[in-house]
């Protein structure tokens, strides 16, 4: 074996049993992490601080303490060791995708469209760890509180790189039975005779979007209940509480069956909202990463 290679392999090997020296505070136990005997451990210390001209640690039969070297030294060490393992991670990663992947998707969204494709991925990738969170909170994905996040409308944080995965489209919906109660609206206007049932985003005044003759025009709604997500209010829609406008993608199972019917189409303003993937972007995007975005990306846009 090349000399050089076998000498800067026993240093990251020196590195990493000074670190974990320091760690467990003596050599014996130390030891008994990498199987040595305590005094092999204090040789390779001593072999260490002999290379290096410096006394890294004090000795006392109680207790071993740094020196200002040896603080640096661990410093040191450990940055190197830390990038030994990231480096290796990112080797890995360019193989099978492997590693834990933590997914931040809205409530409605989230439940609806995301985790109903997860049982595909984990088939697909199974030495991925899969951790997803449903919340409408947005969650700090450059800060590290997830990998990736999917989200809705403009983004805001442009140090992060986006996937585009789809749109949303808006649709007004009620139940059968409602309509056939308190009757069918014709016309916008028509809604100030209903109990619309909204978002509890704050606003001045809640208000539904409309086009009429190529105008956009808004008109102000009322009801008696709001709610913080799409599938809520489909829900209660559904039971016949009222009229809401949600996402389509929240309401299209209810569609499909007949508990719900789309009202007012010809006056739909065609508004969406687009959803994207939002991940650290760069030359070291991790392999999990860019397979959970390109996954995601085929599925949503059918």
């Amino acid at each position: 074996m090349d000399a050089k290679l076998t000498g800067e392999t026993d240093r990251a090997r020196s590195l990493a049993l000074f670190a974990a020296v320091v760690e467990q505070g003596s050599f014996s136990a130390a030891g008994r992490m990498v199987g040595l005997t305590a005094s092999a451990v204090a040789r390779a210390i001593d072999r260490i601080e002999a290379r290096l001209g410096v006394r890294l640690l004090l000795r006392s039969t109680r207790m071993l303490t740094l020196t200002a070297e040896g603080q640096a030294y661990l410093q040191a060490a450990r940055r190197i060791l830390a990038d030994l393992d990231d480096a290796e991670q990112q080797i890995a990663d360019q193989g099978a995708p492997r590693g834990r992947l933590r997914i931040s998707a809205a409530l409605s969204h989230g439940r609806l469209c995301v985790v109903p494709l997860l049982k595909d991925f984990a088939h697909l990738y199974p030495h991925i760890l899969i951790d997803i969170a449903l919340t409408d909170a947005l969650v700090d994905v450059a800060g590290g509180q997830a990998d990736v996040a999917i989200r809705f409308g403009p983004l805001s944080d442009s140090s992060l790189t986006a996937r585009k995965l789809g749109e949303s489209r808006r649709v007004i919906v009620a139940a059968p039975d409602y309509l056939a109660l308190r009757g069918t609206p014709v016309v916008p206007e028509d809604l100030h005779g209903h109990n619309c049932l909204n978002f509890d985003f704050r606003r001045v005044e809640p208000s539904w979007p409309f086009r009429r003759d190529g105008r956009d025009m808004s008109l102000s709604v009322r009801g008696n209940i709001e709610a913080n997500n799409g599938e809520t209010l489909g829900q209660l829609a559904a039971a016949g509480v009222g009229i809401t406008r949600v996402g389509r993608f929240s309401v299209v199972d209810a569609i499909a069956e007949g508990r719900l019917v789309p009202l007012l189409e010809k006056y739909n303003p065609g508004d969406v909202e687009l959803i994207h993937a939002v991940f650290v972007g760069g030359a070291t995007v991790p392999a999990r990463v860019r397979a959970f975005v390109d996954f995601l990306a085929e599925r949503l846009a059918h």
